[in-house]
This record gives C-alpha cells, sequence and structure tokens, in this order.
C-alpha cells in the first residue's frame, strides 16, 4: 500500500468512527444532540403557545384591566428584549449551565402564574418565563450552530424551527382540548406538563456539549464592535430592522391581545374556540414554512418579504374588525406571515458584511422583542380606542411592503443557505 493510500485509509477509518463531516448521516444517527434540541425546543415552547388562550379567563375570571392584560402579555417580550445581549454573554462562558438552567426557570414561570396569585405574582411569572426562553433559545441555537460545521446547518435549523413550531401548535390543540369547566391556572398546568421533558432532558443534553472553554471564542473586541466607518447602512437595512420590528408588533397584538379579547367580548368565543383559531395559525404558519424557504432561495427575499408583510397588514384588519368568518381568516393569513418571520433576517444578511453579522444581528433582536412587548402593552393601554391599533399598523406594514417592492434587488447571497 503506498504512503498516499495509506494516508486516505486511515482518515476514512477515523470519520467512520467519529461520524465527521465526510459522513454527515452516519454522524447524524450516532449523534443525540439535534434530537435532542428538538425535543428540548418542543417542550419549552409548548407553555408560550397556551397562553393567549387563556387571556378571555383573565379577562372574565380573574378581572384583569386592559392595562394589566396588555401588560402581562408584553412582559414576555419585554423580558426577552432587556435580557439579549447579557444572555449572550453567559451563553458564551457557561452553556452548560444555560442548557440546564433555561428549562428549570421555564417551569418556575408557569407555576408562579399557576398559581392564580395576584397581578404582581402573574407579572413576575410571566417576565420568569421571558427570560427563561430568551436564555433557552441563545443556548440552543449556539449549541447547534457550534455542532453543525459540515453542511448540514441548514437542515439542522429548519428541523429546530419545526420543532419549536410544533411545541406552539401541541400546546395550542391541548389546551383547547381540555373541559371549559377547568379553571384557567389548572388548565395551564395540565396543558405545561409535558414541559417536564426539557427538565428531564436537559442534563442529558449539556453532556452532549463540550465545555465552553474547549470552544474557540472570538475576541472580545470583534464581538463588541460597533459598525466601522467603511460598514454603509443601506436601505435594505433599514428596512429589515423596520420590517422585523413592525411584523413583530402586529403578530403579538393580533395573538397576544386583539384574537382573543375581542374575540370573547364581541364574538363570544370560549377558551377553545380562541384555541381553535390559534390552531388554523400554526398550521398554516408550518404548512408555509418550506415553500417559503424555496422562494426565498430562488427570487430572493425582499420581493417575497413584500408578500409577507401584506398578508400581516391584511391579518391585522380581519382580526380587528371582522366577524367569526373574517378573524378565521385573518388569523390563517397571520400563519403564512409567520412562515416568512426570518426574511427580514434574511435581507439583513444580504446586506451585512460578516464582521458585523453579530452585531447587526443582536440589534435586530432588540427590535423584534420590542415589537413583542409593544404590541400588546399599547394596546392594552389604549382600552376601548384599541381599534386605532390594527389600523395604523396595517398602514406601516402596507408602506413597508411598497419600499420592498421598489427597493433596488441586492439579494446577492440568496440561494447560498438559511440565515
Amino acid at each position: 500500500m503506498s504512503r498516499r493510500s495509506a494516508v486516505a485509509w486511515r482518515r476514512s477509518s477515523r470519520q467512520q468512527l467519529t461520524g465527521s463531516p465526510a459522513d454527515p448521516i452516519l454522524s447524524a444517527v450516532r449523534s443525540p444532540l439535534i434530537p435532542l434540541l428538538c425535543l428540548t425546543a418542543a417542550a419549552s415552547t409548548l407553555p408560550i403557545g397556551v397562553f393567549p388562550t387563556l387571556l378571555p379567563d383573565l379577562d372574565r375570571v380573574a378581572h384583569l384591566s386592559d392595562v394589566e392584560i396588555g401588560a402581562l402579555s408584553g412582559a414576555f417580550g419585554f423580558a426577552r428584549m432587556v435580557i439579549d445581549v447579557p444572555v449572550g454573554l453567559f451563553v458564551a462562558r457557561h452553556l452548560r449551565w444555560a442548557l440546564r438552567m433555561s428549562p428549570m426557570f421555564l417551569t418556575v414561570g408557569i407555576l408562579a402564574i399557576a398559581s392564580g396569585g395576584p397581578f404582581g405574582v402573574l407579572l413576575a411569572g410571566r417576565v420568569v418565563m421571558g427570560l427563561a426562553h430568551s436564555l433557552g433559545m441563545v443556548a440552543w441555537l449556539t449549541t447547534l450552530l457550534r455542532r453543525e460545521h459540515d453542511g448540514r446547518v441548514g437542515a439542522s435549523l429548519n428541523a429546530f424551527e419545526l420543532s419549536a413550531m410544533l411545541g406552539m401548535l401541541g400546546g395550542v390543540g391541548l389546551i383547547g382540548s381540555l373541559p371549559s369547566r377547568l379553571g384557567w391556572n389548572v388548565a395551564l398546568l395540565i396543558a405545561s406538563v409535558p414541559q417536564l421533558v426539557a427538565v428531564a432532558v436537559a442534563p442529558w443534553l449539556a453532556r452532549t456539549v463540550p465545555p465552553s472553554h474547549s470552544v474557540a471564542a472570538p475576541a472580545t473586541s470583534q464581538l463588541g464592535r460597533g459598525p466601522r466607518s467603511g460598514d454603509r447602512i443601506t436601505l435594505l437595512v433599514g428596512l429589515a430592522f423596520a420590517t422585523g420590528a413592525v411584523l413583530a408588533t402586529a403578530y403579538s397584538t393580533a395573538e397576544l391581545f386583539m384574537l382573543p379579547l375581542r374575540g370573547s367580548r364581541e364574538l363570544g368565543l370560549e377558551r377553545a374556540s380562541v384555541a381553535r383559531m390559534l390552531v388554523i395559525a400554526q398550521t398554516c404558519d408550518i404548512l408555509a414554512l418550506l415553500p417559503v424557504g424555496f422562494l426565498a432561495d430562488r427570487v430572493g427575499p425582499t420581493r417575497l418579504l413584500g408578500l409577507v408583510v401584506l398578508s400581516m397588514a391584511a391579518s391585522s384588519l380581519l382580526i380587528g374588525f371582522g366577524d367569526v368568518s373574517a378573524v378565521a381568516v385573518g388569523a390563517a393569513l397571520m400563519g403564512l406571515a409567520m412562515a416568512g418571520w426570518m426574511l427580514p433576517l434574511a435581507v439583513l444578511r444580504n446586506e451585512t458584511p460578516p464582521a458585523q453579522m453579530a452585531w447587526r444581528t443582536a440589534l435586530y433582536r432588540v427590535g423584534v422583542d420590542g415589537g413583542l412587548f409593544a404590541g400588546p402593552f399599547i394596546a392594552g393601554f389604549l382600552g376601548r380606542h384599541v381599534s386605532v391599533l390594527p389600523i395604523a399598523l396595517a398602514a406601516m406594514l402596507v408602506t413597508l411592503a411598497l419600499v420592498c417592492f421598489v427597493a433596488p434587488a441586492s439579494d446577492r447571497h440568496a440561494g447560498r443557505g438559511n440565515p
């Protein structure tokens, strides 16, 4: 055997034993990391889908005011917005601890809300849920992106996102199937039982991850550096930031205020009926996810983003002013729009130098989580005048859609993988 053949034979043998990038299928089968991440994401996201269906009960039974309901709904996004950057720094140094702690903190938040205690306790529980979910999401994505260096990152990200969406759908479907005679806090506890799977799996998941000190970390100067003078802020960069924030605001307004509360007060929808509306949205989201990704790879994300934004604008108006049938159509359009949730980030990536991607992504996350907070909070503050909010959001979304259609195409990286 020649020297070259011997080297090739040894390399092949080592790849077969380790499941290296040369054999992605064997690696995926032998490594439990991706299945564990997907299972954890689904179980931890399930309680997030449960909460909107409880809002009619919090209105009628707990007698919370519109301002209190808006603050309670928005507290989740507010906590995420505040913690985004500190969580990133913590996860970079203590990834294993983050993987262990997130499901436990989420359980604490659920128990606080399920206690049915005074408003302060409910608000604290919702804040803890937001902090826990932000910690978990950053830790799960960091784990996945560090591990998937062999050309399978796109498929792994899709599997992870689909798992989280299935968790949301499962939560809505589960609580919708429970008898309406159950108290809202008892229904929350029962529907959140699958989240204990994430608590049980967390130590096993943490053991599959190498210690943080064994992974080369970027220099602090690179992580904390803002835009350089040579990095232009283009029209499409501003469009990505604005669209992400307004989409998040419209989504949270519809799901965490308008649909459950207007459905209950004006249309007579019970908890199960609200859950069915949300199941429509989640199902359309899941069904449209792959087609939207396929189209984005071929026509570029900017033009497709315009259609997504128009879909959300129509959804806001239908949910804000329609009858039961129109609200159902609005829920379906909201699901279609949420299938394009990642398109603003794809536009941002296409316009951002690699050295600035982490910085701009962090700012983008703050804007999106701020939108998740602002939507229900502003709706609750407006009270009886809340009907102006869907109109204002629809006007902003239509304006952004027009910008998407007329903006100069710069999808130069389209089709090179998912963001």
